[in-house]
């Protein structure tokens, strides 16, 4: 049995977690981390991550960046290893994460969809191919009204796989409206849509000369997410100190 901390517990995606972990013999929360109150919850909750008591086997974060440091001291201070699902890290807060992946076990992935993040190892293959034959590549990502930042952290993820391929040679371009020349070809174009209900949806355009391909993928609900979080923390629990992602999740499968 995995126990968790929810870090988070009364946000959309900390309730999403909470249902799924009911129905996991698995997995249980012993507790959660909320400075909101609205929900009650079978397991106890804290309104900060230092007063949180309640011995557990791995934390499983959906805040808000802004806790993220408080979480990485509690963690380290505590050994117990962190799924990292917060986005928008600023990079101060990301060399803390790394600095703290010394000490205790951390996974950070800027997706916990188990298609995503095999999608992310299918443009990189698809890159090698297609950008050598002239191929250009753009990205296109969705999102919902409520989402605080853009590009999506799957975006640039996606982004970064396929720049792996090529010695990080491309540049990033998020806007065009200023400039009045032709398509460099060392660019990834990553465009970023935010409207309505949409809970993610990401495009890799690989497109070439009378031909385009499109590799896709479309999250219908946030369970997704909740399933691949409580997988990494599965994996997580026990594990030495250092950085784990979701490719690390997968090749336990």
């Amino acid at each position: 049995m995995t126990r968790v901390i929810m870090h988070g517990c009364n946000g959309k995606m900390g309730q999403m977690i909470t249902g799924i972990a009911a129905s996991d013999p698995d997995v249980e929360i012993v507790a959660g981390v909320d400075v909101s109150d609205h929900i009650k919850n079978a397991y106890p909750v804290f309104d900060s991550i230092d007063k949180c008591d309640v011995e557990a086997d791995v934390i499983i974060d959906f805040a808000n960046a802004s806790a993220v440091d408080g979480l990485l001291d509690h963690a380290v201070a505590n050994k117990i290893p962190v799924v990292l699902c917060t986005t928008g890290l600023s990079e101060e807060q990301i060399k803390k994460m790394k600095d703290s992946s010394a000490e205790v076990a951390i996974l950070k992935s800027a997706n916990m969809s188990l298609g995503v993040n095999t999608l992310l190892k299918l443009v990189k293959e698809a890159a090698a191919v297609f950008a050598n034959a002239g191929f250009d590549i753009e990205i296109v990502e969705k999102h919902h009204n409520q989402k605080v930042d853009a590009p999506s952290g799957t975006a640039l993820a996606l982004a970064d796989s396929i720049n792996e391929e090529f010695d990080d040679s491309y540049e990033y371009v998020y806007d065009r409206s200023t400039r009045r020349e032709k398509r460099p070809k060392k660019e990834i174009g990553i465009s970023a849509v935010r409207g309505g209900s949409i809970v993610g949806d990401h495009d890799v355009i690989f497109a070439g000369l009378d031909e385009v391909v499109t590799f896709s993928h479309t999250a219908y609900s946030r369970a997704v997410f909740a399933k691949g979080a409580i997988s990494a923390a599965k994996f997580l629990a026990g594990k030495e100190p250092g950085m784990y992602d979701m490719s690390d999740v997968i090749s336990s499968m």
